[in-house]
């Protein structure tokens, strides 16, 4: 076995997505569209930030849940924020704790790489259930907020 690699199906925005999908993460590449006769895309193959991925035009049927998410690990308030916004003007809907569905229905979460560390809080139990209550009220994730619960402040 060689990878494992993420295959989106997509009702025929394959290309849209992984073009946009690429154009904000950095360490991104659109590698290989394959056209059908017709001209129309088929299947897209590209990476985001080294990983592989694959998306199929197939036709509706088969719509993105958020059973199935992609993890955007950050390192800081300004990367995270620019990711967000950069979505969120690709026409994504958000929804709560770091949590956001893309124009095409695809579930992410944007989190801080060190987003388990901040939330076990070096194992204090109250600051991590301050943390976690701190969490729970945000829709976009504000890493000083949470570091401010952890505190106590």
């Amino acid at each position: 076995m060689r990878q494992i690699v993420p295959f989106i199906w997509f009702d025929g925005q394959a290309e849209e997505a992984a073009t946009f999908y690429t154009s904000m993460i950095p360490g991104s590449s659109l590698d290989h569209v394959e056209k059908m006769p017709d001209g129309s895309t088929i299947v897209v193959e590209f990476r985001l930030h080294g990983q592989p991925f694959r998306a199929m035009n197939a036709g509706p049927g088969h719509p993105h849940t958020d059973a199935i998410s992609f993890q955007l690990d950050v390192d800081d308030q300004d990367e995270l924020d620019r990711v967000w916004d950069a979505f969120l003007a690709g026409g994504a809907t958000p929804s709560m704790c770091g949590w956001l569905t893309d124009a095409w229905g695809v579930a992410w979460q944007v989190t801080p790489a060190n987003w388990g560390e901040l939330m076990h809080a070096g194992g204090d139990p109250e600051a991590s259930a301050r943390a976690y209550q701190a969490m729970m009220q945000m829709v976009k994730l504000d890493i000083p907020t949470v570091q401010a619960a952890i505190r106590g402040d």
